[in-house]
């Protein structure tokens, strides 16, 4: 169900978190605007629940103090937002909350959606910087899926390496992981 917002003035991240639960509708603060997006496709949510268990799986075998979620809310020195995947450091989830700080937050997944291309692309990876959170990833689907990596080095993203669908890439940081993203979105 969709909410109608009536609001006057700036979005605060209270605002945005006292907003009534919406399963269609993802909400985020970027500066002090209210920004909304529909829900993930299939495809989408097929492949972070399967990048996600790679990753659950992976830092369980390296005995990493870290807990992988989905679409959890982050909280930015500039606002609010829900990467498609969040590895956080074991600590930071210890509350049963509504929201992760950044500097309990080691790497931010992004899930290219049609809709949001340059959000997930451009403007969330400086968001992500900014906070200073030292992995990002971008699963990019076409034209064939392709795991973008890059690691924070001077305030910026520095790419490290893409993972091709096909082959099997290994990944050091922030855990030993292997990947390969031709099976994730596929059904």
């Amino acid at each position: 169900m969709s909410v109608a917002i009536d609001h006057t003035g700036p979005w605060t991240v209270a605002d945005v978190l006292a907003l009534p639960e919406d399963r269609t509708t993802r909400y985020e603060l970027l500066g002090e605007s209210l920004v909304m997006s529909p829900a993930p496709g299939i495809r989408h949510q097929r492949a972070s629940l399967r990048l996600a268990m790679i990753l659950h799986a992976a830092a369980q075998a390296a005995e990493a103090p870290v807990e992988v979620l989905e679409a959890i809310n982050v909280i930015l020195p500039s606002g609010l937002v829900v990467p498609d995947l969040v590895v956080t450091d074991a600590g930071a989830t210890a509350e049963d909350g509504v929201s992760v700080d950044a500097d309990g937050v080691q790497l931010v997944a992004e899930l290219v959606s049609p809709g949001n291309r340059t959000v997930d692309r451009k403007f969330k990876p400086m968001l992500y910087a900014e906070a200073a959170i030292p992995y990002f990833w971008r699963l990019e689907f076409d034209p064939d899926p392709m795991l973008v990596v890059y690691e924070l080095e001077g305030g910026r993203y520095m790419e490290r390496t893409t993972a091709l669908a096909g082959a099997t890439t290994r990944l050091d940081a922030p855990f030993p992981v292997a990947i390969d993203p031709a099976g994730l979105s596929r059904q």
